[in-house]
């Protein structure tokens, strides 16, 4: 496993290349998220995808979450929800709160189906790497049943022969998960409360 720090990181275009060309052929990598750490793989990689659950020792049918950096990841996710639907999303984001939305076609990380758990972290360094190399998925480094770890030592300590990269952040705020909101129930329903007091999107109140 490498270690780089996500400063060192994005400071270099030709490391944020490597890391890219990595997980287009399947890598899978630790990254610092406003809550936890995170397994990133290319979301539309299968080979990526089954590695994080065989990592995580997870049922290989369940859908990962995948973090974006840009409105526009969602066009490129086959999200498919008109502006004025989004609008109220991005009036709270960025912030620890994954939306699940309706997609065109199912990918890798929506493990069959038509739905897909998308969020814009509240991270400012992860939004500016997730700029450089696209949408990765975002569920949580541990094992299935284990609390999720916020500490990068920890991640190398367990997990260091089966993730390729180690992005370090330091250690991350940790606390509570991402609150998840199912967009395609009306009104949105509350999936998993937590880091993010939800109430409605703001043009509802």
């Amino acid at each position: 496993m490498r270690r780089i720090s996500i400063d060192e990181l994005l400071a270099s275009r030709e490391e944020t290349f490597r890391l890219r060309e990595l997980l287009g052929k399947g890598g899978v990598v630790a990254i610092p998220t406003e809550t936890f750490y995170g397994l990133a793989a290319d979301p539309w990689s299968e080979a990526g995808v089954r590695r994080i659950c065989e990592t995580k020792g997870r049922e290989g049918s369940k859908a990962l979450p995948v973090l974006i950096g840009v409105r526009s990841h969602l066009d490129r996710l086959g999200v498919e929800a008109h502006a004025r639907a989004l609008d109220p999303y991005f009036q709270i984001w960025p912030a620890p709160l994954t939306v699940v939305f309706s997609i065109s076609q199912p990918i890798a990380a929506s493990r069959g189906l038509r739905k897909l758990g998308v969020r814009l972290p509240a991270d400012r360094r992860l939004r500016e790497l997730l700029r450089a190399i696209g949408p990765v998925t975002g569920t949580s480094v541990n094992r299935s049943g284990s609390p999720p770890l916020d500490n990068p030592d920890a991640v190398e300590g367990l997990f260091r022969r089966e993730l390729d990269w180690l992005v370090d952040g330091g250690r991350t705020p940790g606390g509570l998960p991402s609150t998840v909101v199912d967009a395609t129930s009306v009104p949105p329903e509350v999936l998993r409360p937590g880091a993010y007091a939800w109430v409605r999107p703001p043009t509802e109140r």
